[in-house]
């Protein structure tokens, strides 16, 4: 990896900036537990609704509203009483207000790398609102050339950032969390990546580890001052 040959930085926001998954698993255990008695797995059971809902819905809190409910009401039926159901939306409505506290190390990272000679782009995926609300709440923004928020993070939107940031893709050096969104679509168009892991993948982001000439993987946010 030339670091030299980079003239875009894309970071990453949920999971990477910032707790995400760690709000919505709380969601998803309240959901487990109203779902249990009725069913032998319930995580495979939201698994299930959201895997049929991803073409429809896409990504974001109102798209995971929906299939929490929706495996509510399939597995449990009319034995969830309107309050237990009223409960859990407050649960799910509570996560449009994450408070999106920048991870340990990350503001002062981004201090430093916006100082360097690359640009900074924060690509993400999600609900438009909801990714540019969280990104204030963070007070990262600033940190920031660019933003660019997307419906999903497969090669076509790894070209259109290129195309946007007017590179080509062996200029791009990206960094994220998962493996299946922010870096084998990255490294399938000719782009580099640096992988931070985060203590919690959802289950719709998980894929087999693997390696790759163009990939470093880091420990935690900070690192990245060491490598660049």
């Amino acid at each position: 990896m030339k670091l030299e040959q980079f003239k875009v930085i894309a970071i990453d926001a949920d999971d990477t900036l910032w707790d995400c998954q760690g709000h919505f698993e709380q969601v998803e255990n309240h959901l487990y537990r109203l779902i249990e008695p009725y069913c032998d797995d319930p995580k495979h059971e939201l698994f299930v609704t959201e895997s049929g809902n991803m073409a429809d819905l896409g990504y974001g809190c109102k798209a995971f509203t929906i299939s929490i409910l929706e495996t509510a009401m399939r597995v449990a039926g009319n034995d969830l009483s309107v309050t237990m159901l009223s409960d859990l939306l407050d649960d799910c409505k509570r996560l449009l207000h994450l408070p999106a506290t920048p991870l340990p190390g990350v503001r002062e990272t981004l201090q430093e790398l916006r100082n360097g000679p690359m640009r900074m782009v924060c690509f993400t995926k999600g609900e438009l609102q909801d990714q540019e609300n969280k990104l204030k709440r963070s007070g990262l923004a600033p940190f920031f050339d660019d933003v660019e928020i997307t419906s999903d993070k497969t090669q076509h939107e790894f070209l259109m950032l290129c195309e946007h940031q007017h590179i080509h893709p062996s200029q791009l050096l990206m960094v994220g969390n998962s493996l299946k969104s922010d870096i084998a679509p990255a490294l399938a168009v000719g782009a580099s990546a640096i992988y931070i892991p985060f203590h919690v993948t959802w289950q719709l982001e998980h894929v087999e580890h693997f390696d790759h000439p163009h990939m470093v993987q880091l420990g935690q946010f900070s690192d990245l001052l060491r490598l660049l």
